[in-house]
């Protein structure tokens, strides 16, 4: 049997970008004929923090940046749901899955408080940390091996990872619009700035985090508006 890996983490590397802040602006600016060339730091920032409190959104599903994510399928599926964007994804068709599943570190949140809706998570305690810990060590390895026998008895592996569980590592590439990327990150994460508070699963945070990080470097200005402006997708 192969030595199956645990990790506790998400990646997300920037692989490609498309357009600027000064692209937003050209893209609005195509209406009169303009470009915003000749416009100083102070007046471009003015002019996309207009863009985003009037949500004229258009001008920024012009840019895009391609990212490179490992996660867990069940953060995989919950990226999918963020339908204005393109992802290219490792097929477990095509390549046999490589033995890797997520387990939690220990101070992720594992009781639900409240009804559906208006719920929050709170820490376990030493004995629920461990059977966390316990029970997805035993599931993984043992479905692994399922698999993994399946696949020397020559049965196609589209078949043989349906014994698989939801946290064994996925990869590849979303390409996301700047407003898709907005309306995506006033979803998955909990920030005391938005006018809507967000409350994901702390596992897809992980992911919107870095994917946040990559905006802030690369569209600074379209970043500030969308903090000044609530965090709230024009």
């Amino acid at each position: 049997m192969t030595d199956i890996q645990f990790r506790s983490d998400v990646t997300l590397q920037l692989d490609d970008k498309m357009g600027d802040d000064a692209k937003v602006i050209r893209m609005a600016k195509a209406s009169i004929k303009k470009t915003g060339g000749d416009m100083d730091e102070a007046a471009r920032q003015g002019f996309i923090n207009f863009l985003m409190r009037e949500r004229h959104g258009v001008p920024f599903e012009h840019c895009a940046m391609t990212l490179y994510f490992e996660v867990p399928i069940f953060v995989m599926r919950q990226l999918a749901k963020h339908r204005i964007s393109s992802i290219s994804e490792a097929s477990g068709r095509y390549t046999q899955m490589d033995g890797v599943f997520y387990r939690p570190v220990a101070q992720r949140p594992l009781i639900q408080v409240g009804r559906a809706g208006a719920y929050t998570f709170q820490q376990g305690n030493a004995y629920q940390d461990g059977l966390v810990q316990y029970v997805l060590a035993h599931a993984s390895e043992a479905a692994y091996q399922e698999y993994e026998g399946l696949l020397e008895q020559g049965i196609a592996r589209e078949v043989a990872r349906m014994v698989l569980p939801v946290n064994v590592y996925t990869s590849g590439y979303i390409t996301i619009n700047l407003r898709s990327l907005m309306n995506l990150l006033s979803l998955r994460t909990a920030n005391e700035n938005a006018t809507i508070k967000g409350h994901p699963q702390y596992e897809i945070e992980l992911l919107a985090q870095r994917m946040e990080m990559y905006f802030a470097s690369e569209f600074p200005l379209t970043y500030a508006a969308f903090e000044k402006n609530g965090r709230t997708a024009p």
